[in-house]
């Protein structure tokens, strides 16, 4: 099952980047380039940096010329994460371009690719509420507080799973199709954001 497969690749991208927590090391990707895995590793990697990022952004005592570096570089890591789902919906758009789509077909309410964008996600929510789980310089009611949280997760990656694998035998027999809108992300653009093009006015 695909996602199966996405979501052993999510895994271990995670532990991949653990092995040293560091957002500047560079990818680990395994897969042959040009493959959907390595596409998947690579989209997975993206937000596990930046989920990391996003924990350093938030420490009460980190120096602001540091925060807004950070900040920025989160912008643009945004940027990569929608560029590489486009990727990840054009791969399927031509995977799936010759399916016949039957009269009466819907459009679903995302692509393909924002589901696993969620599952992705996901994955990291898990792998870090287990942390919260095993800790042991805090008390039961903590642990056990995660664990609550951790099966809520789990069960949310079930149904997750199950829907996206439901989307994609959908659009293979034509019962769904598959419309792509390109993301129209204005804050990085020099053209479109009113303080950049204005000069900061």
């Amino acid at each position: 099952m695909f996602t199966t497969e996405a979501n052993k690749i999510f895994e271990r991208v995670i532990d991949d980047y653990h092995r040293f927590d560091d957002v500047d090391h560079a990818s680990l990707n395994p897969f042959e380039k040009g493959s959907f895995e390595h596409l998947l590793y690579e989209k997975n990697w993206v937000d596990t940096v930046q989920w990391h990022l996003e924990d350093i952004i938030r420490d009460p005592q980190i120096d602001p010329v540091k925060a807004l570096e950070i900040k920025r570089r989160i912008d643009r890591s945004n940027q990569v994460r929608t560029d590489m789902v486009e990727y990840i919906d054009s791969y399927l758009l031509d995977k799936y371009k010759d399916v016949v789509v039957a009269e009466g077909a819907k459009i679903n309410t995302e692509t393909p690719a924002w589901a696993v964008d969620r599952l992705s996600i996901l994955a990291l929510k898990i792998y870090h509420m287990h942390q919260e789980v095993i800790r042991n310089d805090v008390d039961d009611a903590h642990r056990e507080a995660c664990q609550k949280k951790l099966d809520v997760l789990l069960s949310q990656r079930v149904d997750l799973s199950t829907a996206i694998e439901e989307l994609i035998d959908d659009i293979e027999q034509g019962r769904k199709y598959m419309k792509t809108y390109k993301q129209m992300k204005m804050y990085n653009d020099p053209a479109l954001n009113p303080v950049l093009y204005g000069g900061g006015k």
